[in-house]
This record gives structure tokens, sequence and C-alpha cells, in this order.
């Protein structure tokens, strides 16, 4: 009951920060203008954008299968595949539920252990998070010094201060904290067989274990090749998605597929935010990096960003509500 109570409240908070980030966003938006942009908007291109990400969907599932088969299993590409789309779903409940989410769902159609699901999943987001740096990388060394200053003030020095604030004021507390973690990580080691007596440490140990399995499959790819194929598949996909929403609206169409990218970024960066699949923080950030790439209206920037970040969610619910009933139902998936 507690934890029922818990995952409510937390649900709550992230949703409470999402709604006040979007407020932020739309507080000085002319909603008339705002409404005839949306009006006059070519929604086709839309279904183009949903094509590239239902094919990102696709090449995530048969990546996660390369990283699964050094463990010894091999599981349906079906199966892979809606228990992606069911992991997106549990992250509008809330953000990174849908990792795990993922995991116990294949696990339980394969009869694959979860934990070492986890490692594998572990390094696709760390894969992930690395070609997104790399992306960022490239904008900042092409874009024009207007890009590079908006970097700058929404990214990097927001960043510097959480970390200033995080390490600098209470950099004792963090030392003191950091010093009881190596601490107990030897006395874990040095009385590891008196502690797998007891359940509790022993769960510990086995789920450990397990993670560090998943972890080591990068290692033992028989595949390597068709791993990096499906990565850079999945991130072409991504681009793609984020450039053909710019032709639904008249005064973003003259936006170049090289200068999506840093659109693309700033949308990766937004979604990683702790609320659900990016509510608020997306709008704000993405329509914000619109109006200074091409210096149009605010309300073309957030016609965009509600036109590129709306029609993802909604197909993402339709395809994750599909795949959450065929993955939990009793006939196994062929």
């Amino acid at each position: 009951m507690r934890k029922a109570i818990l995952q409510v409240l937390k649900f709550i908070a992230f949703l409470a920060i999402g709604l006040l980030v979007l407020w932020v966003a739309f507080r000085n938006t002319d909603f008339k203008k705002l409404s005839e942009v949306l009006k006059k908007a070519d929604y086709l291109w839309l279904l183009l954008s949903i094509l590239f990400g239902f094919l990102a969907y696709v090449a995530r599932a048969l990546r996660w299968n390369v990283l699964i088969k050094p463990l010894g299993y091999n599981p349906s590409p079906y199966s892979s595949y809606h228990a992606v789309l069911t992991g997106y779903l549990a992250n509008l409940a809330l953000p990174r539920l849908g990792e795990v989410t993922r995991c116990v769902a294949l696990g339980k159609k394969e009869k694959i252990p979860v934990d070492q699901l986890i490692g594998t999943v572990i390094i696709e987001r760390t894969i992930d998070f690395f070609t997104l740096l790399l992306l960022m990388t490239g904008v900042l060394l092409i874009s024009s010094n207007q890009v590079v200053e908006f970097m700058n003030e929404s990214v990097f020095l927001p960043l510097r201060e959480k970390v200033l604030v995080v390490f600098g004021v209470s950099w004792v507390i963090w030392a003191a904290l950091f010093t009881l973690m190596i601490l107990g990580f030897v006395f874990l080691i040095k009385y590891k067989k008196r502690l797998r007596k007891i359940r509790l440490f022993a769960k510990i140990f086995d789920t450990a274990k397990g993670v560090i399995n998943g972890l080591k499959t990068i290692t033992t790819l028989e595949r390597k090749w068709t791993f990096i194929f499906y990565t850079v598949f999945i991130w072409i996909n991504y681009a793609l998605m984020t450039w053909v929403v710019v032709f639904c609206i008249d005064g973003t169409s003259s936006i170049s597929f090289g200068e999506s990218i840093f659109l693309l970024v700033i949308g990766g960066l937004a979604m990683s935010a702790p609320v659900q699949s990016g509510f608020g923080v997306f709008h704000y950030a993405v329509s914000r990096a619109v109006v200074i790439l091409k210096g149009v209206s605010i309300e073309d920037g957030l016609a965009y960003a509600l036109l590129s970040h709306e029609s993802q969610l909604i197909f993402t619910v339709i395809l994750g509500t599909i795949s959450f009933y065929l993955i939990f139902r009793k006939k196994r998936i062929m």
C-alpha cells in the first residue's frame, strides 16, 4: 500500500514539474496566432515522421536482440518489439520506469532473467547517451554563434550551476557519502560468504551478478557490425523524424536537414528530463531552439514542438497499449 502511494506521489510530482514548465513555455504566447498556425499546418508530413519513428522502434528491438544473444537466449523479434513499446508506454507513468518494465515484459514472455536484461539496457542507454554527445559536439563545431550561445545558456550553464550546487556547497557531505559507499563495497566483498547466508543479501548478490553478466554482452558480441548498423539506423530515423515535421509549417519549412540535427540534440536532452516523456520541457526547449535557428515567431516554434511531440506521443500510446496487451496475454506471440 505504501509503495503504491509513493508511486502516485512521484507521478503527481513529475507531472507538476512538466505542467509548470509547460506554463512557462506558453505564458507569453498569442494563442489566436498559434491556433492559426496549427490550422494551416500540413499534417501529411506527420505521417512520414511517425513512419520514421516506427522504424526506429523496430530497429531498437532488433538491436536489443543482438545484445541478448551472448546471454544464451534468442528471443523473438516480435516479443522484443512489444516489450520495447510496453516500456515506452510505462515511461508515461514515471520517467525511466520503462527501462525496467520492458525487461520484466520480455523476461516474462521469453523466460529470460530480468537482472541480465537490465544489464543490456544499461549498455543501450550508455551508447545512446554518447551518440547524443557526439551529435552535440558536431552541432557546436559547425553551428553559428547564436546556436552556440543558446546551448551555453540553456544547457551548459544550468548544468554547471547544478553541479556547483551539488558538489560545491555540500562537497563534504558528498565526500562522506562516497567514502561510506567505498567502505560498504569493501565490507560486502570481504564478508560475501557470510552475508550470502542471509536471504536479502543473497538476492542482492544474485541480482548484481545478473546485471554484470548483462553488461558483459558488449564484449562478447558476435555481430558487432550489425549492432553498429542498427545504432546508426536508429539515429538516422530520429533525425529524419525530427526534420520532416518542419515542412508542416511555413515558418519552419526552410530548416535544412543539417540544421534539424540541432533540434534533435535539444529534443533528446529535453526528453531525458525527469518528467513524463519530456512533457513541458520538450515544448519549451525545442520551441526556443526553433526561434534561435530561424528567427521565426514563438508561435511557429511552439507549433513545431507541439506537432513533433504530440504526434509521436499519441502514436506511442496507441502502439504501446497494443503491445502491452499482446505481451501480457496468455497466448504466446509467434
